[in-house]
């Protein structure tokens, strides 16, 4: 049934217990398992086109070590991974690639409490409201 998982990262150590909830059950399945990093696009719209070029090279650096560090995790643990960098609304970006890799599940972190938590809630809970595939979530606030 999950031949195919969908991992969305932050990039951030809280993220460790998602991972291992993906490792977890690609294990027991038999699934591989997609890394995916969302650079939030809204977050430099007014930025100078030059601004922009930087920040997004960045943004894409801290993609790439947030992936190739969920990936290091799972491959170690025997799993087949993918990674991904998208551009874009975090939701719409994990649910528009859940649909192009005919995801079987979604596993992703959600954060509830204070308001620098709120933007990652946020992006769980639209997943879940409009997801056709499943979504298995991890509280992590609990674990920072």
């Amino acid at each position: 049934m999950f031949g195919r998982i969908l991992l969305p990262t932050d990039g951030t150590d809280s993220m460790d217990a998602v991972v291992q909830t993906a490792a977890d059950i690609a294990d027991l399945r038999g699934a591989d398992v997609h890394v995916l990093y969302v650079i939030d696009d809204r977050a430099f719209l007014t930025l100078h086109d030059e601004m922009k070029t930087d920040v997004l090279a960045e943004l894409e650096g801290e993609g790439e070590a947030a992936t190739d560090r969920a990936a290091a995790r799972l491959r170690e643990a025997g799993i087949e991974v993918t990674t991904a960098i998208r551009e874009g609304d975090p939701a719409d970006q994990i649910l528009a690639y859940a649909e192009t890799i005919d995801a079987d599940l979604i596993t992703m972190g959600t954060r509830s409490g204070d308001y620098t938590n709120n933007l990652m809630g946020s992006v769980s809970q639209k997943v879940v409201a409009r997801s056709t595939t499943p979504v298995l979530t991890t509280n992590l606030a609990t674990e920072e």
